[in-house]
């Protein structure tokens, strides 16, 4: 990321660039959406060069990865893809439930504005907009295998249902 030029990446060097974390949390929803979707094809760039790199020879590669379902249909088999989901609504409201450390640490940045409950409030405007039903709904019908979020199913679970619709076990 250091070495990555913010002319030619300016959303993904966005945040290494801050001076104030802070501005990071102030924007607008619309400036959050416009963020993230700039962001998501400067990695896909990234990402595909990094796959390129990497599938010399001819070991298994899994990636969580922001490479778009059109590019996905044009580069993966369809099977070799699994598309985890959960609603839109979970995947707002339980934003900050996780204990990832960046998103405790944009938590505790809404925390500390001076008037908490408006900043939580538009910044999960944005994360609505970014984990919209038309969005989800592409995802959704983009033709992979879908694996929807179930709070009733356990990790191991989940991980044996991956395997399955990956086809890595019967």
């Amino acid at each position: 990321l250091n070495e990555l030029d913010s002319l030619d990446y300016p959303y993904v060097t966005y945040t290494r660039d801050l001076k104030d974390w802070h501005e990071f949390i102030r924007r607008s929803p619309e400036e959050y959406e416009k963020w993230f979707d700039g962001a998501t094809k400067e990695c896909e760039r990234l990402e595909l060069q990094i796959l390129s790199s990497l599938s010399v020879d001819s070991r298994k590669i899994f990636v969580d990865t922001n490479i778009t379902t059109d590019t996905l249909k044009l580069i993966a088999e369809p099977e070799h893809v699994l598309i985890m989901l959960a609603e839109p609504e979970v995947s707002v409201r339980q934003f900050f439930d996780r204990p990832d450390l960046e998103k405790q640490f944009l938590y505790r940045l809404i925390m500390e504005e001076p008037d908490p409950v408006s900043a939580l409030d538009n910044y999960r405007r944005g994360l609505e907009r970014i984990n919209s039903r038309e969005r989800y709904d592409r995802f959704l019908s983009s033709g992979f295998n879908v694996l929807l979020r179930d709070e009733n199913r356990t990790v191991s679970q989940t991980v044996d249902l991956a395997e399955r619709l990956l086809g890595l076990k019967e």
